[in-house]
């Protein structure tokens, strides 16, 4: 008789490989003879099948008994059993789950013996053959992602965020609010509007002309009449209450798995290779020196230093500006704005908050997972030595006759995501002008060295020109030319002609001598010019001289001629025949050598002062590149203290708008502790939360004035005066300098077009060591330099709407309060019902639709059962939502599931085979 093999069918394996792999099952039938009791019995499958080693499946009864063989020389897979009844055996091992077609064999073997191929039939029919066509499973790997999200059912949860979402509430229109619109309407029917004008009965259904013509103007009703409008349902800017739907994200642990190749190696028969890991983590913050080890482990900190996604998401949450803040049961809860909610009722609410919810976190996760994706990056290299003891490092030895290839693969992790409904919040909210004025900013104190300018010599000091005096040695001759005295012994005197001296003692014979002289005078000195002479020494001769001044002699001395004239009015010679003279002439220097003199002093002034300027713009230039660094790597100020300084703002402010409006006494000499304790016992202040405006939206021209060279940016830091110096002394460059915020500068820029014009723009500094300059540096926003991104969109903020959450069980006592204070417009209009709106809402007013709710809200908020049902979870853990989505239409249930896949910094080795002949993986 023939053998039978049947396939029977294949089942899930109670533990280790998830819904990849399963147990195949194939029945063997023959006689007892065939199939003794102790007979081996094998089935030969394709060797491209990847069938599992059963010794690694233990805990698995069906695999009891079971054994794989891989025959090297026709590369077939053998799994079989041992019979332990004659007759039949149950052949089972795991295989992947997918199925196809292929020819199997049967082989049997005694024990000590070789295998036997023997013929069989599919199932009992058909014609006996070597090899039959039946159901096996699918060639190849399967891609296993981990086990199914079922197993781990009960898995509490590691870490879980708090978020909401905020939905204003149409019909109501505030007091504070609608006052506050008229005034930007300065020329409109409703301009005129006073709190006052927003409670009774007129205001109530809207009566007056001018608060109906402000409902119309900001779309809150439709169409009036004379004697009552009609509603619409639609947007509403002017309400003051709104609710607030909080969520919890939870975040589970589930399993570990290999993700794709990240590296390959390959070994030689009988050798090893030495791997040396270097694991990379980029993060946001410079610390590359400080966090890494030369040879084992090398952080590189440059984008995020964020390794879960839980975390991922706080951080994303504190830094995103678009979500409003607050604290709630000691956390931050983030919310998020939605859409103004016609309907009153809590079923839609939470519907659209939920729908909001689901969309943002899905997205918020699959943004911070694929940078957590990016964040990790291996590298291996491989070293035929080392002497570094102490790093990481795999020795990987192939001991075998073939070539032994490896896959280097990273080990990823599976978080499963849930989103949870925990309740709903009334709220009050309120708009405020200006929030960041009062906020006080950090100026760094970074005082700067006068620049060393020791090292550039001061111009040695030019003397001024000074007159010089210079000697000239003359002698005045005896010329004698009539007379006697040829011994010059004789007195002389001038006669009629003054330039002859005469003397007349000898009778007959008068004695006539020369009286008048010309001498030429030395060379001028470079630079000077002959003034006049000084002195003249007689040497005691008695010889007068008239003085040099005399008309007869002017120009005397003569410049032109370079001469000196002199005219003698009494003479003797006293025997000699010449009389020695010694003058001293005074040259002064000319207007060309002063002016020469002077051009010097000015080019070595200007020398020195260019040198000066060199080094101090030098130093100016490495200030502000050392002080733009500074700025830029200041560490910011903690973000729960930077929240909480902005809610107590926005929260002052609203003190001072309750003030201005009478609600809140306004005597500095007696507190008003009822009232504050009041609004507590109300209001959560510390949970107030609020949304800002964005810049543009600031009263100002449409359009602004066009920058110029002086142009200094929309917040200028203004120049400190310089204190008083004494006299003589000027401030040094640069020292004790200290700056306020990021530097910005006018810079010029050339126009696009066929005319090219010049414009200029108000820019920002950056060197190439700063860190990227924060959010609004291109718009010139007021920069807290230790601030973060949303603390400088609140210092420029148009406004801020804040929320301020009522208190669980103080519903009914705060809409009473909110009456009061603003009002009750359009509160007694009809109520129109929405789809979902449960039916005690029909044939409402406002007003009383708003009661119902509040009561609703107190009595939920209340209820110990709702708050036992939002921290479920803690208690019973991971619970799987079927299809991983639920219409969210009750509230304090999960409604939303979803699974990230997270990397890790562990990469695991896997050996692996390749035909040599197509290249692909075995």
């Amino acid at each position: 008789m023939a053998f039978s093999v049947s396939f029977l069918n294949t089942a899930p394996i109670s533990t280790g490989s998830g819904t990849a792999y399963k147990l195949w099952s194939y029945k063997i039938d023959g006689t007892g003879s065939d199939i003794p009791s102790g007979q081996r019995m094998a089935l030969a499958l394709p060797g491209d099948i990847n069938v599992q080693d059963p010794s690694a499946y233990p805990d698995v009864t069906a695999l009891d008994g079971s054994f794989l063989w891989r025959d090297p020389t026709t590369g077939l897979n053998f799994v079989g059993r041992t019979a332990t009844n004659p007759g039949g055996v149950t052949i089972t091992f795991v295989a992947p789950a997918r199925t196809a077609t292929a020819s199997v064999r049967l082989f049997k073997s005694a024990v000590g013996t070789a295998w036997t191929a023997v013929s069989f039939t599919n199932a009992g029919s058909g014609t006996a053959a070597d090899g039959q066509g039946m159901v096996v499973p699918a060639p190849g790997v399967p891609a296993y992602t981990g086990r199914p999200v079922a197993d781990f059912e009960g898995a509490l949860p590691y870490a879980s965020e708090v978020f909401g979402v905020y939905q204003p509430l149409a019909g109501w229109i505030s007091a504070q609010g609608g006052v506050a619109a008229a005034k930007v309407h300065p020329g409109s029917e409703f301009a005129a509007l006073t709190a006052e004008q927003f409670r009774g009965e007129d205001a109530r259904v809207l009566r007056d002309p001018a608060l109906a013509a402000l409902a119309e103007r900001y779309q809150s009703v439709g169409p009036t009449t004379s004697t009552t409008p009609t509603t619409s349902a639609t947007t509403a800017p002017l309400t003051p209450v709104g609710l607030v739907n909080l969520f919890r994200e939870y975040f589970f642990e589930f399993d570990t798995f290999l993700g794709s190749p990240s590296g390959h190696i390959w070994v030689s028969p009988g050798g090893s290779v030495e791997v040396v890991e270097t694991s990379t983590r980029r993060t946001l913050t410079e610390k590359t020196a400080e966090l890494s080890e030369e040879t084992t482990r090398k952080t590189e900190e440059s984008q995020t230093d964020q390794d879960d996604v839980a975390d991922a998401v706080k951080e994303d949450n504190s830094s995103d500006t678009k979500l409003g803040v607050s604290a709630t049961g000691g956390v931050n809860a983030k919310i998020y704005h939605a859409d103004v909610s016609a309907s009153f009722a809590t079923q839609n609410t939470v519907k659209r908050g939920s729908e909001e919810t689901h969309k943002h976190s899905r997205e918020q996760t699959a943004k911070v997972t694929n940078e957590i994706k990016r964040n990790f990056k291996t590298t291996f290299k491989t070293v035929t030595e080392t002497t570094d003891t102490s790093s990481r490092r795999y020795v990987l030895q192939n001991n075998t006759n073939e070539l032994a290839n490896y896959e280097f693969r990273r080990k990823m992790r599976k978080v499963g995501v849930q989103l949870q409904h925990i309740g709903t919040r009334l709220c009050w909210q309120v708009y405020l002008p200006d929030p960041g004025q009062d906020l006080g900013l950090g100026d760094m104190v970074h005082v700067v060295e006068a620049p060393d300018l020791t090292s550039i010599p001061k111009p040695e000091p030019l003397p001024d020109l000074e007159d010089k005096l210079l000697p000239f040695h003359f002698e005045v001759p005896f010329l004698h030319d009539a007379g006697p005295d040829e011994d010059a012994k004789l007195t002389y005197l001038p006669q009629a002609n003054i330039c002859r001296g005469i003397n007349t003692t000898t009778a007959g014979h008068d004695d006539t001598v020369q009286f008048c002289f010309e001498y030429p005078l030395p060379p001028v000195p470079p630079g000077y010019q002959l003034a006049s002479v000084a002195s003249v020494d007689r040497h005691s001769a008695q010889i007068e001289l008239a003085p040099l001044n005399s008309p007869d002699l002017l120009p005397n001395p003569d410049v032109g001629k370079n001469t000196l004239k002199i005219r003698l009015t009494y003479a003797n010679w006293q025997g000699k025949k010449s009389m020695p003279f010694d003058a001293m002439l005074r040259y002064i220097p000319t207007d060309a050598a002063k002016a020469e003199l002077e051009k010097k002093k000015t080019e070595a002034k200007a020398a020195y002062d260019n040198e000066v300027a060199r080094v101090e713009h030098e130093a100016y230039g490495k200030a502000v590149r050392e002080r733009l660094r500074l700025v830029s790597s200041l560490t910011p100020r903690r973000l729960e203290d930077l929240r909480s300084e902005e809610r107590r703002t926005v929260f002052r402010d609203i003190l001072r708008r309750l003030e201005g409006d009478g609600h809140y006494p306004q005597d500095p000499h007696h507190p008003p502790f009822a009232e504050s304790e009041q609004i507590r016992q109300l209001f959560d202040v510390e949970e107030m939360l609020y949304f800002v405006a964005p810049d543009y939206w600031r009263p100002g021209p449409v359009n602004p004035p066009v920058p110029t060279r002086d142009s200094v940016g929309r917040y200028p830091v203004p120049s400190e005066t310089p204190p008083a110096l004494p006299p003589g002394t000027s401030a040094l460059p640069l020292a004790g300098q200290t700056v306020a915020g990021w530097y910005s500068r006018a810079d010029e820029y050339k126009s696009s077009g066929t005319q090219p014009a010049p414009e200029w723009r108000v820019n920002y500094l950056i060197t190439e060591e700063t860190q990227p300059a924060p959010l609004g540096s291109s718009l010139g926003w007021l920069i807290q330099i230790d601030g973060d991104e949303r603390r400088n969109e609140f210092l420029n903020a148009a406004w801020v709407k804040a929320i301020m959450p009522v208190r669980p069980g103080q519903e009914v006592a705060a809409l009473a309060w909110l009456l009061g204070v603003e009002g009750s417009a359009g509160l007694g209009l009809p109520y129109p019902v929405q789809p979902g709106d449960p039916a005690d809402f029909q044939n409402k007013s406002y007003k009383d639709v708003l009661q119902i709710l509040v009561t609703k809200l107190q009595a939920a908020n209340t209820d110990v059962t709702n708050t036992l049902a939002a921290e479920k979870v803690f208690e019973t853990g991971f619970d799987p939502l079927e299809g991983g989505f639920r219409k969210p239409d009750n509230p304090y249930q999960i409604f939303d599931q979803w699974i990230e896949v997270l990397p890790t910094d562990q990469v695991a080795a896997v050996a692996v085979r390749y035909d040599p002949r197509t290249g692909q993986q075995l």
